[in-house]
């Protein structure tokens, strides 16, 4: 993390303008390099045309903007990690699981199970790397008041006793390792506790609120980078609900997907600058034009599709029984999987 005199190396920033720009998550040369001038101008109080040199000064120092070969991309994906679902399956689909610096989105109808994946991903997100985790915290921004810790505490008891026995020690639950007992109902409240210390959830109450928390999300994340349990997954659930209530009609379409899409390069940042998952749950409307298939189609349009780099279409059947299908992946093929919703949480066939 670059500290407040490197950024006061850039021109045009004295300590006060590097003060703001600290305070609103930039604070090192990557940051600022890919802001826009008008989101730096807004934030440190300066004119565009200042802010668009220091731009440029930040995008010369951090070498942002220029081309690299295929060898500098293949070793720097080399640093992406892999997220469980704590469903083999579903892990194979996706390749070993949800990859950081993407953004994947997960859709359905009411009921599918989006906001249970999204809690599973909280828990699993904190468990060591040998246990398909990555050893981090999360963020869960709640735009429906989804977010319940009693599931929290429901899915770190429904863990496997191997990887309750893991976190035990790395939450530092027990001292030894040997005194870690996955039967022990004290030692699992404990857990429960330290796991729900790992999760920094902020409700949304409208768009505008919730395109702010993705910003102090950024600054969360970055400012966790050093800590025993970073920042490595961002959850927002769900994307679209606010920007569906609010921009109503076609006349408002456009408005709506111009914030959406600003929303997006937002979460975006935060998962490339700091090696995070970015997982978002998507509400679906009929299709009324569609005869053959499944009529419901994602909520967000061309904007979403394009921007989320892995989209699954999450999707009922019997009992408790889910269908998991790929929709769209850049270096995957498509797929389907099941898996089932217990109590323990998202659990194999």
């Amino acid at each position: 993390m670059a500290a407040t005199e490197d950024l006061e190396d850039l021109p045009g920033v004295g300590p006060a303008t590097a003060e703001k720009l600290q305070e609103n998550g930039f604070d090192s040369y990557q940051g600022i390099a890919v802001a826009s001038p008008g989101e730096l101008s807004n934030t440190a109080d300066i004119g565009e045309s200042s802010a668009a040199d220091i731009i440029n000064a930040a995008r010369d120092e951090a070498e942002i903007g220029g081309f690299e070969t295929g060898a500098d991309v293949l070793e720097r994906r080399e640093q992406i990690g892999k997220l469980t679902w704590g469903v083999d399956a579903v892990d194979e689909l996706l390749g070993g699981g949800v990859e950081t610096q993407s953004i994947t989105e997960v859709y359905g109808e009411f009921g599918a199970g989006k906001s249970q994946v999204t809690h599973e991903l909280a828990v699993t997100v904190q468990l060591p790397e040998e246990h398909g985790g990555l050893e981090g915290s999360a963020i869960f921004v709640d735009s429906e008041d989804t977010f319940r810790p009693e599931r929290i505490d429901q899915m770190v008891r429904g863990l496997p006793d191997e990887a309750i026995a893991a976190a035990m020690g790395t939450h530092g639950v027990v001292g030894e390792d040997e005194d870690a007992d996955p039967a022990d109902d004290d030692l699992l409240e404990d857990l429960t506790a330290a796991f729900l210390d790992n999760i920094h959830v902020a409700k949304a109450f409208n768009s505008n609120h919730q395109i702010l928390l993705a910003e102090k999300a950024q600054e969360l994340a970055s400012e966790s980078q050093d800590d025993e349990f970073p920042v490595r997954l961002l959850c927002v659930d769900s994307l679209t609900a606010h920007f569906r209530a609010e921009y109503v009609g076609r006349g408002e379409l456009a408005d709506r997907q111009q914030k959406l899409n600003k929303h997006l390069h937002d979460l975006m940042r935060v998962g490339d600058l700091n090696n995070t998952a970015v997982v978002v749950t998507n509400q679906v409307a009929s299709n009324p034009d569609s005869f053959f298939g499944d009529p419901t189609q994602p909520i967000g349009g061309n904007i979403l599709g394009h921007t989320s780099t892995f989209r699954l279409y999450l999707r009922k059947s019997k009992g408790d029984k889910r269908i998991v299908r790929l929709v769209d992946a850049p270096n995957l093929p498509d797929g389907e999987a099941v898996m089932r919703i217990q109590e323990g949480g998202l659990k194999p066939e």
